[in-house]
C-alpha cells in the first residue's frame, strides 16, 4: 500500500515521533498507519513523547573552540545527575561539534543536522537519548563565533557556561588565560552589559529617575541645591556602570584594576592586541519555570477522581 508525504506528516503529528523515523515505519507497515503507530511504540519511538511533556530545567551548559569556531550550548534534563552521566555528557558534546561544523542558522536547522559521527540528525539522537536516559532530554539553544579567537569557561560542571570572543593578533594559546580570566568574572558577576558604550540613554534616563526619587525621600537631601543633588546623581552613574558594565567592573582577581585595564595589561605583556568584542553566558535553566510538586493537592485530585 502507497503513502503520500501528508501520511508522514499525519502520523509525525499524531506520534512526535522524527519525519524519518515516521517514514520508516510507513514503508515497513506498508503504508497501514495503525500498524506504523504499533511499529514505532514496539522500538520505543512513540513512548518517548510522553516524555517529552515533562519539564526539563537541569542538564548542562556547555562551552567549547573547536577547529577554531566558539560554541556554548545548552541541553535540558529533568533531574541535575543527568549532567553526569557519561553517555549525555557525549551527547552535548556532540551537539556542539555538530554546531561547530555546520554552523547552522538556528535551533531547527540545527535539529535536522546529522549529528556528529552518526547517521541520525540531532532530532533522532536527541530521541535516541530520552529512551536511553528516561528523561526529557532537549536541545534549548546555542550561540557560534566564526571570527576571532573564542574562549569557553565552564563553571561547576555545566551549570553556567560562557563564551568569550576576542579580536586579537596573538595565538588562541597567548590569550587563553585572559579570556578565561574574563569569562570567569562573567560567570561570577552576570554583568548587564559589556561596556559602558552599550548602556542606552533610556537605561540611564531610568536610572537617574529612580535615583533623583530616592535623594527626594531622603531627609538629609531635602534642602541641598539642585546643582549638588546633580553632581551626586553623576557620581551614582558611574557607580551603576561600575556594577553593571563588564569592563568597568573591578576585576575579581585584582581589584586594583578593571577588567578593561586588566585586558590592557595582559595585551601589553604578551606584545599584541586583545580586544573584547562579545561573550555568551548561558546558565542551565534560566528563564524555565519549574514544576513545584505537591503531592497532598496530587493525592485529593486522585481522591475526588480528577
Amino acid at each position: 500500500m502507497a503513502f503520500t508525504a501528508a501520511d508522514v506528516k499525519n502520523l509525525r503529528e499524531t506520534t512526535g515521533v522524527g519525519m524519518m523515523d515516521c517514514k520508516k515505519a510507513l514503508t515497513e507497515a506498508d503504508g497501514d498507519f495503525d500498524k506504523a503507530i504499533e511499529i514505532l511504540r514496539e522500538k520505543g519511538l512513540a513512548a518517548s513523547q510522553k516524555k517529552a511533556g515533562r519539564i526539563a530545567a537541569e542538564g548542562m551548559a556547555y562551552a567549547a573552540s573547536i577547529d577554531g569556531v566558539g560554541v556554548v550550548v545548552e541541553v535540558n534534563a529533568e533531574t541535575d545527575f543527568v549532567a553526569k552521566n557519561e553517555k549525555f555528557v557525549d551527547f552535548v558534546k556532540g551537539v556542539a561539534a555538530t554546531i561547530a561544523a555546520n554552523k547552522p542558522a538556528d535551533l531547527d536547522a540545527l535539529m535536522e543536522c546529522k549529528n556528529n559521527g552518526t547517521d541520525l540528525t540531532v532530532t533522532q539522537q536527541q530521541q535516541e537519548m530520552v529512551l536511553v536516559i528516561g528523561e526529557n532530554i532537549k536541545v534549548r539553544r546555542f550561540a557560534i563565533y566564526t571570527e576571532g579567537v573564542s574562549v569557553p569557561y565552564i563553571h561547576a560542571g555545566g551549570k553556567i557556561g560562557v563564551l568569550v570572543n576576542l579580536e586579537t593578533d596573538l595565538t588562541a594559546e597567548q590569550v587563553n588565560e585572559a579570556g578565561k580570566d574574563v569569562a570567569m568574572q562573567i560567570a561570577a558577576l552576570n554583568p548587564r552589559f559589556w561596556d559602558k558604550s552599550q548602556v542606552t540613554q533610556d537605561v540611564l534616563d531610568e536610572e537617574r529617575k529612580i535615583m533623583m526619587v530616592q535623594m527626594s525621600n531622603d531627609p538629609k537631601m531635602a534642602n541641598k541645591p539642585e546643582q549638588v543633588i546633580a553632581k551626586i546623581v553623576d557620581g551614582k552613574l558611574n557607580k551603576f556602570y561600575a556594577e553593571n558594565c563588564l569592563m568597568q567592573q573591578e576585576f575579581v582577581k585584582d581589584n586594583e584594576l578593571t577588567v578593561e585595564k586588566y585586558l590592557a595589561k595582559a595585551a601589553n605583556a604578551l606584545g599584541g592586541k586583545i580586544v573584547m568584542k562579545d561573550a555568551v553566558r548561558f546558565e542551565k535553566g534560566e528563564g524555565i519555570e519549574k514544576k513545584q510538586e505537591n503531592f497532598a493537592e496530587e493525592i485529593a485530585k486522585m481522591a475526588a477522581g480528577k
